[in-house]
């Protein structure tokens, strides 16, 4: 059975709402331009969240814009820059599915074709709305005629288009649910990466914070192996609010406790705390998932970092009690859970190696003892996998391996990699 993705633009596939941007940059020297923005924004806000018909909030929209081609121009440029990161890092899935994917939505082709048409969407593809121009270019209406203008335009158009296959709805507004609730998708994913309008989240078949979440939840191939919203941060201690902001722009899921318990230590994948709040020797062998601790300070036990790394869980510290800390010490778990980077641990051996693109990037980390490589590539000679590239890096207690192979493998292999003697944790990172 053939399968249709629609997508919507607005705040799904870009960050931002685009009328309510393309508002600040016509209004910019119009002494009213705050009044009319806040106009603007509820006018959208009213038409996401179903207060408003969509037709009424569009009229309204554009009446207030006082915009021209140039400003187009001007907004074109600035979209391109707001793509949502999570439908940015996945511009292969759109290649790969270009005859499946389809952006619909209440918006204007003006300023969509020229932002989606570079993740290999097709024109044909894409259902919005156009701008009616006067001769001297500036916007003075709009095709009414369009049913993307009006209210429940979404259903009259799938209903035209009468796709024949199993169809999936990812948005983040009320006219996005229609399509679920007219029967004419089968599975809504309210989309949140940017905004969560709960009024549509509490109604959605999934609730998915990025597009990973969606293409994991499909078992489709993504940019990364695990989504981000899924991965637990643990935060003990005094830690700024601006390093958690670096955190939470990546997708982390937040948690903040006053002490290290158990059960929330077994959950998390990072662990951020300050010198007086870290975790035991004896708790870091039961945490299954931790990955990286951030210790915003230095580490004040020396077994806790030993224990750590005989679990394969790094550890970044900043003993100087650099200012930039709140800078520092994410950039370092976010390098090491991107791209595997251990440059500046204070536990693991360091190794910082290049990003391989079109290739899969495995992590090893295993007891030091002789042969492990032989035996990691031994599984992959047996199964025929080129290896792209191949970094190993030791201490005194760990191996640590990263190696780029080519896609396309059984996932036997990695069951394989993971039943290494002496295997300590192993990784599909992207």
């Amino acid at each position: 059975m053939s399968q249709y993705y629609i997508i919507d633009f607005d705040s799904t596939f870009t960050q931002v709402e685009a009328l309510d941007e393309l508002a600040r940059i016509s209004l910019q020297h119009n002494p009213d331009r705050e009044k009319i923005y806040e106009q603007i924004e509820e006018l959208t806000n009213a038409a996401m969240e179903g207060r408003l018909s969509f037709s009424e909030s569009l009229e309204g929209r554009v009446k207030l814009l006082e915009a021209n081609q140039d400003d187009l121009i001007k907004l074109i440029k600035h979209l391109k820059k707001k793509v949502s990161a999570s439908f940015s890092r996945n511009k292969s899935f759109f290649k790969a599915h270009a005859d499946e994917v389809l952006i619909v939505s209440g918006g204007f082709k003006e300023f969509i074709t020229p932002v989606v048409t570079e993740y290999h969407i097709k024109k044909e593809n894409i259902y919005a709305n156009t701008f009616e121009f006067d001769n001297e270019g500036n916007i003075i209406g709009y095709d009414t005629e369009n049913p993307l203008s009006q209210e429940g335009g979404k259903v009259k158009l799938l209903r035209q288009l009468n796709l024949q296959g199993e169809i999936f709805g990812i948005g983040d507004g009320h006219s996005d649910f229609q399509l679920k609730e007219s029967g004419m998708i089968k599975t809504f994913f309210a989309f949140t990466e940017n905004i969560e309008r709960k009024a549509v989240a509490e109604k959605a078949d999934y609730v998915t914070p990025s597009f990973d979440e969606f293409l994991y939840i499909n078992k489709m191939p993504r940019a990364i192996s695990y989504p981000k919203n899924r991965i637990k941060c643990l935060v003990v201690g005094n830690i700024e609010e601006e390093a958690l902001a670096h955190m939470r722009k990546e997708g982390y899921n937040i948690r903040q406790r006053e002490s290290f318990e158990d059960k929330y230590l077994e959950e998390a994948g990072i662990v951020f705390c300050d010198e007086e709040h870290q975790p035991t020797p004896e708790q870091l062998e039961h945490a299954g998932r931790l990955k990286v601790i951030g210790c915003f300070g230095k580490v004040n036990n020396r077994k806790m970092a030993e224990t750590a790394c005989d679990n394969g869980i790094i550890v970044f510290d900043d003993p100087k009690h650099n200012p930039r800390n709140a800078e520092f010490i994410p950039k370092r778990v976010i390098d090491f859970m991107n791209e595997g980077k251990t440059h500046m641990s204070c536990n693991f051996p360091e190794l910082q190696p290049p990003r391989v693109n079109n290739a899969h990037r495995l992590i090893h980390i295993h007891k030091n003892v002789p042969g492990i490589l032989a035996k990691i590539n031994e599984v992959f000679a047996y199964h025929n996998i080129n290896i792209v590239g191949e970094f190993l890096v030791t201490n005194s207690q760990i191996g640590y391996v990263i190696t780029d192979v080519d896609a396309g493998y059984d996932q036997q292999v990695l069951t394989e990699l993971k039943k290494i003697e002496n295997t300590i944790k192993f990784r599909l990172l992207y």
